[in-house]
């Protein structure tokens, strides 16, 4: 496992009110994930997994707590400055596919390369040809195949060369076959020194993945700090 955290979350509390009510969604959730390191994040519906990758992400702002990314904190910024954080070190696979509908994959992958406001990498072409997608380039949206549109949404996410990938159930539609060549792709993504967190309820990803993290009731256990301590040692947070 790396030991150099890419990706850092400290005591993250995350509070929604409507009216009098008052829900905790997340309960002082730490993590880290490291340089190469791939983390699986499991847990039971409305446990807080997509609250905490949207805090990851700076999608979301947490009521408590912070978020660093390559030591930078990401978190307690005005949106505009978390979003060109955003775009330069962290890509974002969401459970939608993160496509615009009226642009074509490659139009696609070219817009947030454009709001990095740096030149690319990686080009579009050459990315979609990795993800085996440089013959339907200029296809809508729409017009691709269950697995091609995941292909794609990891094109997008992948579009500048990101130190962080966050994912929310990125094969949750897919069958097996594609299942398994979208977790190849991720894994490729970690030997190349990307920190990668999936929020998953795959078997297949979970066994995948070089550690788990497991959200129940907006607090987050590792199971495997769990396993490398004794029992009179106590429970540790998901610091990693």
């Amino acid at each position: 496992m790396a030991s150099e955290p890419v990706l850092a979350a400290r005591e993250l509390y995350r509070f929604y009110r409507a009216g009098e009510e008052e829900t905790l969604a997340l309960r002082g959730v730490s993590l880290r994930v490291g340089r190469g390191e791939t983390v699986a994040v499991v847990g039971p519906s409305g446990s807080g997994k997509s609250t905490l990758l949207a805090c990851l992400a700076g999608l979301d702002e947490p009521s408590g707590g912070e978020v660093r990314v390559d030591g930078v904190r990401i978190s307690h910024r005005p949106e505009t400055e978390r979003a060109r954080l955003r775009a330069r070190h962290i890509g974002v696979l969401l459970q939608t596919r993160n496509l615009l509908p009226h642009l074509s994959v490659r139009d696609n992958v070219r817009l947030p390369q454009r709001a990095a406001a740096r030149k690319p990498v990686t080009s579009a072409r050459e990315l979609l040809t990795q993800v085996g997608l440089g013959e339907r380039m200029h296809a809508l949206p729409r017009q691709l195949s269950g697995g091609e549109l995941a292909r794609a949404g990891l094109a997008v996410a992948l579009a500048n060369a990101p130190a962080v990938l966050l994912a929310d159930e990125p094969t949750g539609e897919l069958d097996g076959e594609t299942e398994r060549v979208v977790l190849g792709m991720l894994r490729e993504r970690a030997a190349q020194g990307c920190a990668v967190l999936i929020v998953t309820h795959s078997a297949e990803v979970v066994r995948s993945a070089d550690r788990v993290i497991t959200l129940e009731d907006g607090r987050a256990t590792d199971a495997s700090a769990l396993t490398a301590r004794p029992a009179s040692q106590g429970v540790p947070d998901a610091t990693g």
